[in-house]
């Protein structure tokens, strides 16, 4: 029991000490490394997924050892709690003897001032209680002990800079909520992106099946959002000559807490880097492109209108692809039906350049806006359970022969193709959309508040110099005092020497011997 008792003993001094805490925050920062070079699943499961089949057995091994799922792995969580007992060892105990030493009175005056690295010595006119009261008056803001030596003589102990471990201590205590607090935001919060179109479309927060893609906390299941809706209007943007976007930003209307009940909304311009707050929750304007409307006329008279919106692939000037599809209407039967479903895919152009019947964009405003499309009929997959793009259409389809294309012309607005069959497709125009980030961290404040905190307590612990100094005033007999002053520094910091000869001067006049 005494070996067991000694080795638990050791191991936690040995976890608690200020440089095993450093070296695990070395291996927390480390840890994360993977986090930050390597596809997560949490944020991208496709591309882990795509990552681990093309690196083979290594990628596999990766995959076992959790270096896909970093911050949820268990070494990472380890050192995270290991750093956490750490911090709480080290700090514990340096706030118990900070906290003795508040109370304790300043150490005794050394008996040769000499021996200190700052010391002036003088003869002055004046009893030993007016160079007592002169030293209080000088070191005002000190903390001072004044003593009677058993020789008669009579000094004074003064210590200052208590604040700088205060400022320590603020600094890994702030450090230490940062942590808990980074922990808790990890667990409890989410982070997911939709698509909406800006003509009136509204997108509420009421669970993950609103989301296009949605990042939850490991305690979020997404069940109990914070409720609120948010309703696009219009999207207005301007670009330089070049191309590049200046400024955009969407019209909105939103309702959250009380409003929901009573149907009220409120307006709102939400820009880029100017989110819109709601309880809890922060929707962020992340970017834009274009949704083409298309109507497609069946040969019964039946018509279908669908506003899909389509992938941007080239950033500068938004040229985007897409594929818009439909299904035949009052068809019961379901091999006919997938015979005669029709997918529209192709180019947009927001300003068409054609060039030999070859569409591409000139400039992302939308000042003449065409599309190059290619029709396709025939069976697209859609009823058969499995999750496909809203971009492409399934390219194995094609290969199969179970999906051919009918058509291929590049519209404008009013342009319309006639099928073989009858069927009339017509491009009756286009609207933005924009991508809507909603952000959910519930610990962002204390985040922010322990980052302050730790910022403050280092520039404390930086600049606040813990020094000491004594004042010994001796009666030579023949009625002068001799006044001796010392000082020491308790942290080996260049600055004090000037501070010293200073309240030296102040004590002992021009008369002094150094």
């Amino acid at each position: 029991m005494r070996r067991l008792g000694a080795f638990l003993r050791n191991t936690w001094r040995g976890l608690t000490s200020m440089r095993t805490a450093l070296i695990l925050l070395f291996l927390l920062a480390l840890a994360a490394m993977p986090g930050a070079l390597l596809p997560q699943r949490s944020l991208n499961l496709p591309r882990a997924l795509d990552y681990i089949d093309a690196h083979g057995w290594w990628g596999r091994l990766l995959d076992k050892l959790q270096f896909f799922d970093v911050y949820a792995s268990v070494w990472f969580s380890a050192v995270y709690l290991l750093l956490f007992i750490s911090l709480v060892g080290c700090l514990l105990p340096r706030t118990v003897d900070y906290a003795k030493a508040l109370r304790a009175k300043p150490v005794l005056t050394p008996r040769n001032l000499k021996r200190l690295p700052h010391h002036e010595t003088a003869d002055l006119d004046a009893t030993p209680q007016q160079v007592m009261a002169d030293a209080g008056k000088a070191l005002k803001g000190w903390r001072l002990v004044e003593r009677e030596e058993d020789d008669g003589a009579r000094s004074v102990s003064a210590e200052k800079g208590y604040l700088r471990e205060a400022g320590n201590l603020v600094f890994h205590f702030a450090m230490l909520g940062l942590i808990v607090a980074l922990a808790l935001g990890k667990m409890f919060n989410y982070e997911g992106q939709v698509i909406v179109i800006a003509d009136g479309d509204q997108f509420c927060n009421s669970g993950t099946l609103g989301y296009d893609s949605f990042r939850p906390g490991l305690r979020v299941d997404g069940t109990n959002l914070d409720p609120f809706c948010v309703r696009v209007n219009s999207f207005d943007a301007t670009y330089l000559p070049n191309g590049q976007a200046e400024q955009f930003a969407a019209k909105v209307d939103y309702q959250a807490g009380g409003d929901l009940d009573t149907n009220t909304w409120r307006p709102y311009d939400l820009r880029v880097n100017d989110p819109l707050r709601t309880v809890g929750d922060r929707v962020y304007l992340l970017g834009h492109g274009y949704a083409p409307t298309f109507t497609v006329t069946f040969p019964d008279g039946q018509k279908r209108t669908q506003t899909i919106q389509w992938r941007p692939v080239d950033n500068l000037t938004l040229l985007s692809e897409g594929a818009t599809k439909f299904d035949p209407p009052g068809v019961t039967d379901a091999e006919e039906r997938r015979k005669k479903q029709i997918a529209i895919t192709g180019l947009f152009a927001p300003t068409a350049l054609i060039q030999d019947k070859i569409l591409t964009s000139s400039h992302p405003s939308l000042s003449d806006p065409a599309v190059a499309v290619d029709v396709m009929r025939g069976d697209l997959g859609i009823d058969s359970g499995r999750g496909q793009s809203i971009f492409q259409i399934d390219q194995s389809l094609v290969d199969s022969g179970r999906l051919t294309r009918v058509a291929r012309e590049n519209l404008k607005p009013g342009g319309v193709i006639t099928l073989d069959d009858g069927t009339k497709i017509s491009f009756d125009g286009v609207v933005p959309w924009v991508s809507l980030q909603v952000s959910h961290d519930p610990t962002q404040v204390w985040v922010l508040c322990f980052a302050v905190g730790m910022v403050l307590g280092l520039g404390v612990s930086l600049r606040i110099r813990r020094r000491r100094l004594w004042v010994r005033a001796t009666p030579d007999g023949e009625g002068r005092t001799v006044v001796a002053v010392g000082g020491l520094a308790r942290t080996d910091q260049a600055g004090y020497g000037e501070e010293f000869h200073r309240l030296a001067a102040k004590l002992l006049g021009p008369r002094r011997d150094g």
